[in-house]
Formats: C-alpha cells, sequence, structure tokens
C-alpha cells in the first residue's frame, strides 16, 4: 500500500514508469513457483546465536524495506525468519539509499520495495539479477506480470517480482449517499447529477486539497486520463514517437489528453471552494467528520480517515468519465515488489528469505494488513468493506497504472497539472509537457 504521506510528503508508492525516447519498455515478468524442501521454516532449528558452531555457519544477509508503516510489520516478520532457521540472519535496513547502494557497489542482498522508475534504470542495465528459475513464478497472475511488463526489463531475465498491489478510486461516504438517495454513479452523466444532488443538499460533492500537487496528480489527474485513455499504449506510443512527439504525431499530451485533462476541470469545479489552499490531511479529515461525499484519493487515506472516525461508513469505486459503465476501471500501483541485485554474493541465502516472503500465508497476511490485492492466482479476494468496491474490476484487470507516474521527474507534471486546476490555460501547458518530452528524447 502507498506509504501515507505526512501533511507536506507525497506517498512513496506509485513508481515512476519507463522514460521517453529511445529507452524501451521491454518485457519484465514470467515465473516463479514453489517452496523447496530446504526452506523449512516452521522446525525446531538452532538459534543462531547458540554456539560457536552454529554462528560460523550463518549467512548473514541485508533485507531492504523502507515503507514506513510497514516497517514493524516487516521487522517482525524478519525475527520470525531468524528465529526458525539457523543458516541465513537478515538484518532489515529501512533507512539506506537504493541509488546510492548500487552506485557504492553495496546494494543490499534482497528488497521488497516499489517497482518505480528509478528502479527500472537498474534493472535495464541488468544489476538485479535473474529469478525465472524459481518456481514462485507460475502463481504470478498474467495481468500483473503485463503492469511490469510497462517497466523496463533486461533481455532473457526475470528479475522483479511483484508482491503487493494497491487499487485506488474514489472514496465515498456511504451515509452520505444515502442520506442524500443517491446511487454509485456508473457513468460520466450519472456522476454530474450526483454532484448537483449534493450541490443542492448543501454538501460539497468532491473535496479536493490542490495546495500539494501530488494529490492532484494521482487523483482527479490520474483517474480521469485512466479512464478514457489506454495508458499504458499511450505511453508506449509516446516512447516510439520520442523526438516527433507534437502537433503532427500519432499522440502528444496536448491532443489526447485534452478532453480528460477538460472533465478533471469540470470535477474541480464541483469541489470544495477552499480547495486551493487545502492539502491532504485536510481532505482526509474532511472525509472523517462528514463535509464532503467524495475524496479523490488512495487506500494509504483509509487508515487517516478511520483514526478521526473509526466508525465512518467510507467505500470506493471506480470514477465514470465515460458514457459507458463497462469503460470503469481503477488505478493500481506496484507498490512492493521483490528483488535481488546480480551484484549481491549471497545469493543462495537471499534467494532463501525472498521465497519464505512469497509463501501465500506470508504474502496473503500482508496484503490483508495493508489494504492492498495479492499478485498472485491463489491470492484471496479483499474483505475489508472500505475497498472491497474495486475487487471485481481487479479481478477482471480492469485497472491502469497512473498517467502520472508514467512521466520522467524531469518533467515537473505534478505542477503542471496543479497550474491547470488552479487556472493555468490547459491547452497550453499540454503543449509544454510535449515539448518538455521532446527535449527529454533529445538528450537520451
Amino acid at each position: 500500500m502507498p506509504t501515507p504521506p505526512l501533511p507536506s510528503a507525497r506517498p512513496t508508492a506509485s513508481g515512476r514508469q519507463a522514460p521517453p525516447g529511445g529507452l524501451s519498455r521491454r518485457t519484465l515478468l514470467a515465473g516463479l513457483g514453489g517452496v523447496g524442501a530446504a526452506l523449512a521454516l516452521a522446525g525446531c532449528s538452532p538459534s543462531l546465536g547458540a554456539g560457536g558452531a552454529a554462528r560460523s555457519r550463518v549467512t548473514e544477509i541485508t533485507f531492504y524495506q523502507t515503507k514506513p508503516e510497514a516497517v514493524p510489520y516487516f521487522a517482525e516478520l524478519v525475527q520470525r525468519f531468524n528465529d526458525s532457521q539457523s543458516a541465513v540472519r537478515v538484518v532489515h535496513d529501512s533507512t539506506s539509499g537504493i541509488a546510492a547502494g548500487f552506485v557504492r557497489g553495496n546494494p543490499p542482498d534482497v528488497a521488497a520495495f516499489t517497482y518505480n522508475l528509478e528502479m527500472a534504470r537498474f534493472m535495464e542495465r541488468g544489476a538485479l539479477s535473474d529469478l525465472a528459475d524459481l518456481p514462485e513464478a507460475s502463481r504470478i497472475r498474467p495481468e500483473v506480470q503485463e503492469l511490469v511488463d510497462q517497466y523496463a526489463t533486461y533481455p532473457g531475465r526475470t528479475s522483479v517480482l511483484p508482491y503487493s498491489i494497491t487499487a485506488a478510486s474514489v472514496i465515498y461516504d456511504v451515509d452520505l449517499f444515502e442520506r442524500v438517495g443517491v446511487a454509485v454513479p456508473e457513468t460520466w452523466t450519472q456522476l454530474l447529477a450526483a454532484c448537483d444532488a449534493f450541490r443542492a443538499a448543501g454538501v460539497d460533492p468532491i473535496y479536493s486539497t490542490f495546495r500539494e500537487p501530488w494529490t492532484v496528480s494521482q487523483g482527479l489527474f490520474d483517474y480521469t486520463t485512466g479512464g478514457m485513455l489506454d495508458v499504458a499504449a499511450f505511453f508506449a506510443e509516446m516512447s516510439e514517437q520520442g523526438t516527433e512527439v507534437g502537433r503532427g504525431s500519432s499522440v502528444s499530451f496536448e491532443r489526447d489528453f485534452a478532453e480528460p485533462v477538460d472533465r478533471m476541470l469540470q470535477l474541480a469545479e464541483r469541489s470544495n471552494a477552499n480547495r486551493a489552499s487545502r492539502g491532504y490531511g485536510d481532505g482526509n479529515l474532511a472525509m472523517a467528520q462528514g463535509q464532503a461525499a467524495m475524496l479523490m484519493q488512495g487506500p494509504w487515506a483509509l487508515g487517516e480517515i478511520a483514526k478521526t472516525n473509526p466508525e465512518a461508513r467510507i467505500g470506493t469505486f471506480p470514477l465514470p468519465v465515460t458514457e459507458d459503465p463497462a469503460d470503469r476501471k481503477v488505478r493500481v500501483n506496484l507498490d512492493l515488489a521483490l528483488w535481488i541485485p546480480e551484484s549481491s554474493r549471497k545469493q543462495e541465502a537471499a534467494r532463501e528469505f525472498l521465497r519464505y516472503l512469497m509463501q501465500p500465508e506470508v504474502q496473503d497476511a500482508y496484503n490483508r494488513e495493508f489494504l492492498a490485492f495479492g499478485t498472485t492466482t491463489t491470492a484471496p479476494a479483499v474483505t475489508d468493506e472500505r475497498i472491497v468496491g474495486m475487487q471485481r474490476y481487479y479481478d477482471e484487470a480492469r485497472f491502469y497504472q497512473g498517467a502520472g507516474k508514467a512521466i520522467p521527474l524531469t518533467i515537473p507534471a505534478e505542477n503542471y497539472v496543479q497550474g491547470i486546476v488552479t487556472g493555468a490555460d490547459p491547452a497550453r501547458t499540454l503543449r509544454t509537457m510535449d515539448a518538455d518530452w521532446r527535449r527529454l528524447a533529445f538528450r537520451a
């Protein structure tokens, strides 16, 4: 689950996707498989501190995992693994920097980390080892493999194993919908009618938090573009077009994003009047207090809402932005993925711990705890009422990775989108994004 940010910070999940112009989006996920006999972790092996002979056979590895809200959880998993056998000792690292570790030639031995643009760059340079021979691969859903395929890979390798998917859609106040007599909308027209009904009842239809750019990008911008476009196909074509992106190209921000951005602006106008000065924490508080009917946020906001009002009846549904209900999709993140660096000298020990993490009883428990969806064919359905509304869309692979996360950081897309919802000219801004893409492709 993407990291719930501090009031002035972005979530740490939602990885960036493949860079433009010449940097291809290759294939990534293939296989994993079952747990072997070497992983008899429930047994009564001697503890790692039991005698010098036992200590001399211990292989110590570093496990990198930095999601703040999940650090205690993984620390407990590490301790459980260490206590269950005497051959491998895992040290949990939650503070180092990934890039610095690779640059110094001292990356962690194994990681559970958001798979994003930063990691994709290491992948495409062959810095991550091949895990294709592990038997766990056959349990990964093909549709999740397709998500990973949208990032860079290294030819002939399966180096990243998806571990956890978070899904985001419209968070809504069930009590307010029932009180005003509004059904969950399935089309754009129904959504606008719902907004009008809430306005007439004296309720803000949508609570927007435009003070922080990331909330605009991962919310209204991603939801409207993802609901109207094939995001993966769009950015694959943008990468192909490279320096040719513009008015005459087969795809462009200015042309293809014009209609979704217009719908984003229509919804922005149906938001709270003070939206330009409100941030992430304000939105969570407003939903907890029943001040608005809808909030465009991911599941990381649900825990914050519950802290203020644990009795709040909250649900989720995909934002409808067309007149065809079949177009509705949810936004997903490859929130956690497992990988082992090629340079690790302790590959077998790292693989043993990775396979421990991939056991269904371990992986499924993590996803249940953090309101995430499983990546395997055997993963159980979610049961939390707050996110169960997204299950069928996830089951049917009606999902997309957000457009805002497919744009390299050197293009300040979040700031551009924030500018649009606070008054900047949409066409001119999208034209600027095309120009930025061309310059980045030229440098690549």
